[in-house]
């Protein structure tokens, strides 16, 4: 189990630097963009000038070979590929340099003072995550928001599986920016925990679900958990507009709280839904 384990770790790390590469255009990098490319992107032994390596050593990376690069080769690169502050903790996890692969724990605890938190805010959405996404608790706003009391199967509580499944009834105003980066910060979450069952059964059932989830994840893009704004059309609220926000938890780096700021015209609507259905 632990050959394959590692076998697949080296080849997300061979798929991840080649799709870095291939979306870097010489001028981004400064240097010359003559002759003929027979593919996009830089070519490897560019990818190796720039970071001061061997070209046969970073090709033997890419080709997902057994190799043990250090922690100032991988800095190299991941310069020279001009990878973000969350791409480059990606590229580290998967070249195992980050710390041996944490074990899931077998529940994630929530305490009755992170409880009463997540209802205080009412009428803002807010809700509780864990390491796979799955909503563990939410506030009356956030069920009525995004109807976390009804069915989803397989995967009811999991954020990622309802927002895909969710996508159809076109919710979200700008649903393909927000899955596109829904994705990415899932891939990233995905790295810690590359042998757990549970998120592979998941990954394999929104592949299955979703044309757009499997390229999107054969894109290797990855990202942190940005704020910003969401706008939405509800059936039961209308126009809906907030600022989303996400808090992580210092006593543990798998949960985090995500909070939709609602607008003051969408608490209006929001307290009014609450206070007719109590």
């Amino acid at each position: 189990m632990p050959v394959v384990d590692e076998s697949e770790r080296r080849q997300a790390l061979a798929e991840f630097l080649r799709t870095r590469r291939a979306r870097l255009h010489p001028a981004d990098v400064g240097l010359s963009g003559a002759g003929r490319r027979r593919t996009p992107g830089l070519r490897r032994e560019e990818v190796a000038e720039l970071a001061n390596i061997g070209v046969s050593w970073y090709t033997l990376l890419e080709q997902g070979r057994d190799v043990r690069p250090s922690r100032e080769v991988l800095r190299s690169v991941a310069q020279a590929l001009r990878l973000t502050a969350t791409e480059t903790a990606h590229l580290f996890t998967l070249a195992g340099q980050e710390p041996p692969t944490q074990t899931p724990p077998d529940a994630e605890h929530v305490s009755p003072a992170l409880r009463r938190v997540v209802d205080a805010l009412n009428p803002h959405p807010a809700f509780l995550i864990g390491r796979r996404w799955d909503a563990l608790i939410w506030n009356q706003a956030a069920d009525l928001l995004l109807q976390f009391h009804e069915p989803c199967p397989p995967h009811d509580q999991n954020v990622v599986w309802r927002f895909f499944v969710r996508g159809a009834r076109t919710i979200d105003l700008h649903w393909q920016t927000q899955a596109q980066q829904l994705v990415a910060q899932f891939r990233a979450d995905y790295a810690r925990y590359p042998s757990d069952a549970s998120f592979q059964a998941l990954i394999t059932d929104l592949q299955a679900l979703s044309p757009q989830f499997q390229q999107w994840w054969a894109q290797h893009d990855v990202r942190g958990l940005p704020d910003g704004p969401r706008a939405m059309r509800h059936p039961l609220l209308g126009f809906v507009e907030f600022e989303h926000v996400t808090f992580q938890m210092s006593a543990s780096s798998d949960l985090r709280v995500k909070v939709y700021v609602a607008s003051p015209a969408t608490a209006a609507k929001l307290e009014q839904a609450l206070s007719a259905s109590s």
